[in-house]
C-alpha cells in the first residue's frame, strides 16, 4: 500500500499572521528565508538581478493561459481596455530571456502563459508565487483563462470553476512528495467565482455558469476520447464516464485546474478559473468548428474577466 497524508496547510505556515490580514502573497517554504538569492529560473528573473518590488509591487491581477500567443493578445487587449497610454502593439516579453513563459505587465495586470498540463503550470506558479511575495504585492486575484471540452454545454458557453475535481470527481489533487501521496484541497473562493458570474451575465453574447471542472493528467485517454494513437475503452463506455461526470457536477474538462487550485489555496490566494468550451464531448471529440467562431470563442473569457477588473479598479479608486 503506497503512504499517504492529508496536507494540512497550517503545517507549512511561515509568515507572520499580520502579513496575511495585510493582504500580502505568502509563501509556505521555511527554507526561502535562508538562501541568499532566490533566482527564479524558467522566468529569467532573480532576487539580485531584479528590483521585484519595483518592477511588480503594484500588480493587484495576475492572469494566467496556455498559449503564449494567446497571453499576449489579452495583453494587448487589456492594454486597450485600461486605457493606458502608449501602443498596445509595444509591450514587451519581460521573460523573453527565457523560452518556457511570456509575461507582459500592463499597469496593475500581469498576463503569464503557463503551458499545458499540470506539471507546466505547477512550475510557472512555483516562480509566480515567488515573484509576487519578493515584490510584496499585496490584495492579489489570479484567474486562470481558457478554453475546455464541455459536458452537456453549448459550444462557447463560459464555465467559472465551483470545484475543481480530478477524474474520479473528488475535489482533490494528489501530489507525490518523497515517495508519499500528498492530497491538497482544491477549494476556490467562491465569493470571487459569484463575482466573475455577474460579470457574465452582464454580457448578453453568450452564456456563463459556475460548475465544476475536472482536470486530467492526458488529452486523449484521460479525457475519454476515441481518437488518439490509443485507445482502451468503447464508445459506450466513454459515454457512461462522461454520463456520470455530468451527474456529478462536472461541466468542463481540461488540464491545470485541479493544482492551479490546489497551489492558491496553500498559500491563501484568491483565485478562479474561467474557461470558454470548445465542444460538447458527448457528441464528440475533435473540434470542427471554424477557426474564426473559434478566436471569438477564446475572447469570451477574456471579455468577462476585463470587466471584471475593471469594476474591481473602479472600486479601488
Amino acid at each position: 500500500m503506497r503512504p499517504t497524508l492529508t496536507n494540512k496547510p497550517e503545517a507549512f505556515e511561515t509568515e507572520k499572521i499580520d502579513d496575511k490580514e495585510n493582504g500580502l502573497v505568502r509563501v509556505m517554504n521555511p527554507h526561502l528565508a535562508s538562501m541568499p538569492e532566490d533566482f527564479l529560473y524558467h522566468f529569467a528573473l532573480g532576487t539580485k538581478t531584479h528590483d521585484l518590488q519595483a518592477m511588480f509591487g503594484d500588480v493587484k491581477f495576475v492572469c494566467v493561459g496556455g498559449s503564449a500567443n494567446r497571453m499576449k493578445a489579452f495583453g494587448q487587449f487589456i492594454h486597450g481596455e485600461l486605457g493606458l497610454n502608449g501602443d498596445s502593439s509595444d509591450i514587451r516579453d519581460i521573460c523573453e530571456g527565457t523560452d518556457r513563459y511570456c509575461m507582459y505587465k500592463i499597469g496593475p495586470v500581469l498576463s503569464i502563459s503557463h503551458g499545458m498540463g499540470v506539471p507546466s503550470i505547477s512550475i510557472m506558479l512555483h516562480e509566480l508565487i515567488k515573484l509576487l511575495h519578493h515584490a510584496k504585492c499585496r490584495d492579489v486575484i489570479i484567474i486562470r483563462m481558457g478554453t475546455s471540452g464541455g459536458i452537456g454545454l453549448e459550444p462557447g458557453t463560459v464555465v467559472i470553476t465551483g470545484t475543481a475535481v480530478d477524474s474520479f470527481f473528488q475535489p482533490q489533487f494528489e501530489q507525490i512528495i518523497l515517495g508519499k501521496v500528498i492530497t491538497h484541497s482544491t477549494e476556490l473562493d467562491k465569493d470571487l467565482a459569484l463575482l466573475l458570474l455577474n460579470c457574465g451575465q452582464e454580457i448578453p453574447d453568450f452564456q456563463t455558469i459556475i460548475g465544476n471542472t475536472m482536470c486530467t493528467h492526458d488529452f486523449y485517454e484521460g479525457q475519454g476520447r476515441l481518437d488518439g494513437a490509443l485507445c482502451s475503452f468503447s464508445n459506450k463506455e466513454k459515454q457512461e464516464y462522461l454520463k456520470n461526470a455530468y451527474e456529478a457536477g462536472v461541466r468542463n474538462i481540461e488540464m491545470e485546474s485541479a493544482v492551479f487550485a490546489a497551489m492558491c489555496h496553500r498559500c491563501d490566494l484568491k483565485a478562479a478559473v474561467v474557461c470558454v468550451t470548445l465542444l460538447n464531448r458527448l457528441d464528440g471529440d475533435q473540434i470542427t468548428t471554424p477557426h474564426e467562431v473559434l478566436v471569438e470563442y477564446q475572447m469570451r473569457p477574456q471579455k468577462l474577466v476585463s470587466r471584471f477588473m475593471k469594476q474591481q479598479l473602479e472600486l479601488l479608486k
